[in-house]
């Protein structure tokens, strides 16, 4: 591996690094070498056909592409077609199932009644009248505030507890902003107008993003392990821990992990949905993902189906990190590793790790096409015309 023959350095193949070297390649024309420590493209994206029945699974948790962003879109339609898939939610809740996010229905079904709109609107304001207008002071009363204790303690405090393994009444009223409430029956997840799933995966999407003979990609590679080698007037994007990237200097930033749990059942059809949470917190796992749901369209097996239960904790350096925990603490260590990294001057930061933020994969990408426009292209062709 000659760093010398590459005009880009990526690290990392999730979709932002991805995205970054296809536009190099494709609209430059540079060389791209992207190295990632994982034996695969695609970061948590990633996606494969379980061996014994065919049916895709998305390895490091639940994918689902959506976007209000027409750009993002359009983009990622060059390399994929969608399927229609339209994603919804339930809950289960003392062996009763209810549809997430909250709405008409669930209110309905929750109070054992029926409510209009403005009755189920009436009913919420003086459940979440109860703080009095006091400023929440943390998690709880944030969500109170904004449902009501009644639907909080049924649908919130427990799965909440179990994601985050720590009381709400603990965790900071800024981890749940809001918490969306709909007064009609729609039960439809998201709302963004542009939703679906790849008709082919999502590894085949990475593979035609870089299809490209100009893109070398090296796999189970550790970035730290080959660092030296890469000459200091290559370009760098790095999507891994910022943290790591500066060894911990300024202090470790904390993550919620997931732990997966992957189970052939001998069923054709084991919950009836895609995703079913868990909110008692005595069950010790948040959801069951049961992915032919994900692709009815796809002939899979009668007699077999593959779920996951996923299990949260807090991550160590050795695992995968999903969620920052983003306390004020974590953020005051952030913006000094974001201090360093601007005095980098060959390398840039991106990604969820190299930024420390949660980013859908659409944001991702967003974030991706926007580096490149204003980051990345002008030091490629800065260094070309320097050459």
């Amino acid at each position: 591996m000659n760093f010398h023959d590459y005009d880009l350095i990526i690290v990392g193949a999730g979709f932002f690094g991805a995205t970054v070297a296809e536009r190099a390649a494709n609209q430059l024309g540079k060389r791209v070498l992207i190295i990632d420590r994982r034996s695969h493209i695609g970061g948590n994206a990633y996606s494969e056909n379980d061996r014994q029945t065919g049916i895709e699974v998305h390895k490091y948790g639940a994918h689902l592409f959506h976007t209000p962003n027409r750009t993002v879109w359009d983009y990622l339609s060059r390399f994929t077609r969608f399927t229609d898939y339209r994603h919804r939610v339930f809950t289960s809740y003392r062996n009763q199932v209810f549809a997430m996010p909250i709405n008409l229905g669930t209110i309905c079904q929750f109070f054992g009644r029926q409510f209009s709109p403005d009755e189920a609107r009436a009913l919420i304001a003086a459940q979440a009248a109860e703080l009095e207008g006091r400023v929440p002071r943390n998690l709880e009363e944030k969500a109170i505030s904004l449902i009501g204790r009644p639907l909080y303690e049924a649908f919130i405090r427990g799965y909440t507890a179990k994601q985050w393994q720590t009381d709400p009444r603990d965790l900071p009223e800024s981890i749940i902003t809001r918490l969306p409430v709909r007064y009609n029956f729609d039960n439809r997840y998201f709302n963004d107008p542009y939703e679906g799933l790849p008709v082919d995966g999502y590894t085949a999407i990475f593979k035609r993003m870089l299809d490209n003979p100009l893109i070398d990609v090296q796999l189970a590679t550790d970035y730290f392990a080959v660092r030296q080698a890469i000459p200091s007037d290559k370009t760098v994007v790095y999507t891994g821990p910022i943290d790591r990237y500066f060894d911990y200097r300024a202090g470790e930033l904390k993550w919620r992990t997931i732990d997966f749990q992957e189970e052939v059942l001998p069923v054709g059809d084991f919950q009836g949905t895609a995703v079913m949470n868990y909110a008692d917190e005595d069950v010790p796992y948040t959801r069951i993902l049961e992915f032919r749901h994900f692709n009815p369209e796809r002939d899979y097996p009668a007699d077999r189906t593959v779920i996951v239960r996923e299990y949260s904790r807090f991550a160590t350096r050795a695992d995968e990190p999903y969620y920052p925990v983003d306390t004020l603490e974590d953020r005051r260590t952030y913006l000094a590793y974001r201090k360093l990294a601007e005095e980098e001057t060959g390398v840039i930061f991106g990604g969820r790790l190299g930024t420390y933020r949660y980013l859908d994969m659409h944001q991702a990408i967003g974030a991706a096409l926007k580096s490149f426009e204003t980051e990345v292209s002008p030091r490629l062709i800065g260094a070309e015309r320097a050459a």
